[in-house]
């Protein structure tokens, strides 16, 4: 199921992944006041706003789940806030290299950019310690659901009370790109889709995944049942006879009576 069309994705991805590369550092011109660091901007950006966008699909996910009472709904959702985790951090990581060499600071904290980053990054790092502390599987994948929800929502408001703020040093992209040199701005959205099919990939690896070990685990469930289940009241009767009869020897060949015929 997850794992249909997975190998030609993975190859998309990669494929990608390399062209955004290779427009990063041999035809994105070098940004004149920053110099060779600003190309940290075309991974930095990609992975926030797919960052960002995962955990607000998560809150997505969590809904159809609450709608529906399907738990695959719950468990795609769970894999989807997981992996904005993963680029939350590359965010943080990318982001401090960036402000170190641009701004000789691993962190401004008066900067709100940086700031409502790491509030989102902070609530959804509870997301998975309350959801394994709950050992009902029932009111665990209920209680994920509401978390992501509430979590999801405030994504897009932080958002917009961050481009609200009046003081800011962090460079603004979403909305901005038409003043960047189109060589700047055709490399952004390439690093963009790489970065976002990176994040599909990965998704459905995952999935693939949880989907084959929970069907492992049918599995095993199975043949234990029926490895524990006695045999049928005939079979039991008839198993003796079957060991007495294999452990007797053989009956010996009765000789002739009469003389052999000529």
């Amino acid at each position: 199921m997850y794992g249909r069309g997975l190998r030609a994705l993975s190859a998309t991805t990669v494929v990608a992944l390399v062209g955004a590369l290779v427009m990063v550092f041999f035809y994105a011109p070098v940004e004149a006041d920053q110099g060779f660091v600003q190309k940290i901007f075309y991974i930095h950006v990609p992975m926030a706003i797919v960052a960002l966008g995962a955990f607000v699909l998560g809150g997505v996910m969590a809904i159809a789940h609450l709608r529906s009472g399907d738990r695959r709904w719950d468990m795609r959702s769970y894999v989807a806030i997981h992996l904005g985790l993963i680029f939350a951090v590359g965010t943080l990581v990318t982001g401090s290299i960036w402000a170190r060499a641009a701004w000789g600071h691993w962190w401004l904290w008066d900067e709100p950019t940086l700031v409502s980053f790491l509030i989102v990054f902070l609530l959804y790092a509870t997301y998975q310690p309350l959801r394994f502390s709950i050992e009902d599987p029932e009111r665990q994948a209920r209680y994920a659901s509401v978390f992501a929800i509430t979590a999801g929502a405030f994504v897009p408001m932080n958002f917009i009370a961050v481009r609200l703020a009046q003081a800011y040093t962090h460079p603004r992209v979403l909305g901005n790109t038409s003043s960047l040199p189109a060589s700047m701005a055709l490399t952004f959205y390439v690093a963009l889709a790489a970065v976002a099919l990176l994040c599909i990939t990965l998704w459905k690896y995952e999935m693939a995944s949880k989907h084959a070990r929970a069907q492992l685990r049918v599995l095993r469930r199975r043949l234990s049942a029926d490895g524990d289940s006695p045999p049928p009241a005939a079979a039991r009767s008839a198993a003796p006879q079957l060991v007495v009869s294999a452990m007797s020897p053989a009956p010996r060949p009765q000789a002739s009576r009469g003389r052999p015929g000529r």
